[in-house]
């Protein structure tokens, strides 16, 4: 049986985890009340959204990364996909051939994912496209990337969906790539993806492999924002999931996603400072 969060509860988390990622330290142990479903997960992630926007430490949202449900939890669960808030400060241009310094938090969960970025254009309101061909009219740009995931809870991923909902998705940061050439033509699903790290390796897949695609996890975060009441209008950044897999690594190390014909993005990890 669900154990219902209340008010205080929510707040004492989203507190915690914002407080920790302000001052880049980890948290040993979840700071509270696990959420029992994805209600109670968002309504963490929402409290921690508001305390970020306030007079003093006012962060702007220009993207959201979506990741997988693991099957275990779909049913109970009642989706296969989660959200969580991508802000300006944490997003990376990255010239051809550069490797951008991307910090997480050294005593928390790190990891590199390799993902098409996806752009809505500004002025969407809905509704939600239902298939490929108008999601894609909807869209002005789509880049080959990398998200960072890192929360100061090492324990994020291995707690649960709505334990990862609730720290912002796990998400720190997002590396924008070049534009995938011919982006509105090409299948996605066929672009063979890879993943190194230290040159190593890591992973290696399609996007055949995503449930409905890159494109059907745009539809899936713009029927969440809008459940949710959450502003669509703007033009937001879609980090659509990664391909390769979710591949941890730790500060000193350096990963490469490489897209195929379309090209590779880089980085390498240093350790998240306070702000």
């Amino acid at each position: 049986m669900s154990v219902e969060i209340d008010r205080l509860e929510i707040d004492k988390v989203a507190s915690a985890f914002v407080q920790a990622r302000r001052d880049a330290t980890g948290l040993a142990t979840y700071p509270g009340t696990r959420p029992q479903d994805m209600a109670e997960a968002y309504a963490i992630q929402n409290r921690a959204l508001a305390l970020e926007d306030g007079p003093e430490n006012k962060r702007t949202v220009v993207g959201w990364k979506v990741g997988r449900v693991p099957p275990p939890h779909v049913e109970r669960l009642g989706t296969d996909r989660l959200a969580g808030p991508i802000f300006a400060d944490t997003v990376v241009w990255a010239a051809p051939g550069t490797a951008p310094e991307m910090p997480v938090f050294a005593d928390g969960f790190a990891a590199v994912e390799a993902e098409f970025m996806a752009h809505i254009a500004p002025g969407f309101t809905g509704p939600v496209p239902t298939d490929d061909a108008g999601t894609l009219a909807i869209l002005d740009d789509l880049r080959i990337g990398i998200e960072i995931a890192s929360s100061p809870y090492p324990g994020i991923n291995e707690d649960g969906p709505t334990v990862t909902v609730s720290d912002f998705g796990n998400n720190h940061g997002l590396i924008l790539g070049a534009v995938l050439e011919g982006w509105r033509e090409v299948d996605l699903r066929a672009i063979p993806l890879s993943t190194t790290i230290d040159g190593e390796l890591v992973g290696e897949a399609t996007a055949a492999t995503m449930l409905d695609g890159p494109l059907g996890a745009v539809r899936f975060l713009l029927a969440n924002l809008i459940e949710r009441g959450i502003d669509t209008s703007k033009g937001l950044w879609v980090s659509t999931g990664a391909v390769t897999g979710v591949h941890a690594i730790a500060v000193g190390q350096s990963a490469t996603a490489s897209f195929g014909p379309h090209g590779q993005v880089s980085c390498r990890i240093v350790t998240a400072k306070p702000r």
